[in-house]
């Protein structure tokens, strides 16, 4: 009897002491699996390391491992989405904004950071302090409010930049995505292009209108009158020549900007190329009572360039220099490897390029013509009686530019220009 209960007393503290052990262990099981579920639902993902030798804890177990997968899948996608949309944003042309329905800034790209940041992030900062443009906050506001797309095109003031802006309602976030696009290049081609049109008109109805008074007064009985009709003739002629230079000269300058000309480089003395010029306008500068000069010049390397077409370049500026200096001013030309001058208009100076120079003291170039004087046909309106065709500054542009170098003007109204040009050195 004794024995009995020994033994039963025995088994029964075994079967209490495993029992608590397995209580203790499934208690500790437990509590791991709800720290996991709520660390995954606190944003930890991070793969769990779960007991799987607890059977009645399987299912627990397997359903938290299938959430983690799920977690880290999810999230995978999410931050390539994520990478994707940002790669997107950055590339592209246009700024974008993307404004929560408090109105803060949660996502933008360079571009809308360069036109409202300076460059800086705009990411947290209100878009009524990040547009700092009435214009623009009411457009926002109103597709807040009506839930629908609106733009609106706008002038910045200060940088003088054209943008157009519209809103676009985020009708499942309840923000809004704000698309930019700077037209300022856009509308300066179409200045650029009506002006040509008026530019080409004027130029072609003064030659025009003098052909069809001279060719009535012949045909009115000036032909009658030899010494008459041969004079009219010789006016007739310049005229027509006049016409075929300004299309001879379109189409040069059409062909330079195709690509259909090819330069014959060879490697040749900037010094020489400036001697070249200024000898050749030398005779047309004492005509015009003005002194024509060349600075000291130091030892230069020699440029490989197309010889006809870069001394080309510097008679069309020499040639501008004596139209626009009054009698007894100074036309002076240098070339230099070392820059003396800082050109806001200029965006790399290399080094290893020669700079050339034709500065003269004539009546200058008012600010708001300066940026548009190389393009076809322009001219400040002071200029409008002078000759020529209006197209040397273009091709001169042009050329520079086919030679791998780089042209801009400095000037003040009243105080003279210089114009700048680079070349490439030879290299070694």
């Amino acid at each position: 009897m004794n024995t009995f209960l020994l033994f039963t007393t025995v088994a029964a503290l075994i079967a209490l002491s495993w029992m608590s052990w397995r209580y203790l262990a499934l208690r500790r099981s437990a509590d791991d699996y709800a720290r996991s579920i709520r660390r995954a639902a606190d944003g930890d993902l991070s793969p769990r390391s779960l007991p799987a030798d607890i059977k009645n804890l399987e299912a627990v177990s397997s359903a938290v491992r299938a959430l983690n997968q799920a977690f880290d899948q999810r999230l995978t996608r999410l931050e390539a989405e994520r990478a994707r949309l940002e790669a997107t944003l950055t590339q592209m042309t246009d700024g974008i904004l993307i404004a929560d329905a408090q109105g803060k800034i949660r996502m933008s790209n360079p571009v809308a950071e360069r036109l409202f940041g300076g460059g800086e992030s705009l990411i947290g900062k209100t878009v009524s302090i990040a547009l700092r443009h009435h214009q623009l906050i009411e457009t926002w506001r109103k597709c807040q409010q009506s839930g629908e797309i609106q733009s609106d095109s706008i002038e910045l003031p200060v940088t003088r930049t054209f943008l157009q802006f519209i809103a676009i309602p985020d009708k499942h976030a309840g923000g809004a995505i704000l698309l930019v696009h700077d037209l300022t290049r856009v509308r300066r081609l179409e200045t650029v292009r009506r002006d040509f049109i008026s530019n080409v008109s004027h130029e072609l109805r003064t030659p025009l209108a003098s052909l069809k008074a001279l060719t009535e007064t012949l045909q009115e009985g000036a032909l009658e009158d030899p010494p008459a009709a041969h004079r009219f003739l010789g006016r007739i002629q310049i005229e027509v020549d006049a016409l075929t230079q300004m299309a001879t000269e379109l189409l040069e300058l059409s062909r330079i900007e195709s690509g259909q000309v090819p330069l014959e480089l060879k490697s040749i003395s900037p010094v020489k190329l400036l001697h070249s010029a200024a000898d050749r306008m030398k005779m047309q500068a004492e005509r015009a009572g003005l002194l024509l000069t060349i600075a000291e010049l130091p030892e230069l390397p020699n440029i490989s360039a197309d010889l006809p077409r870069l001394e080309q370049v510097l008679v069309n500026l020499i040639h501008n220099a004596v139209k626009f200096t009054p009698p007894g001013g100074d036309v002076v030309l240098t070339v230099t490897k070392t820059p003396r001058v800082q050109a806001r208009q200029l965006e790399v100076l290399s080094k290893d390029s020669v700079l050339f120079s034709v500065r003269d003291t004539g009546s200058g170039i008012p600010a708001d013509d300066l940026s548009r004087i190389f393009e076809r046909f322009y001219r400040v309106d002071r200029s409008r009686t002078g000759g020529g065709t209006g197209l040397g500054l273009s091709i001169a542009k042009h050329i520079v530019e086919a030679h791998g170098g780089q042209i801009w003007a400095e000037s003040r109204e009243g105080d003279g220009s210089t114009f700048y040009f680079t070349i490439p050195a030879n290299q070694g």
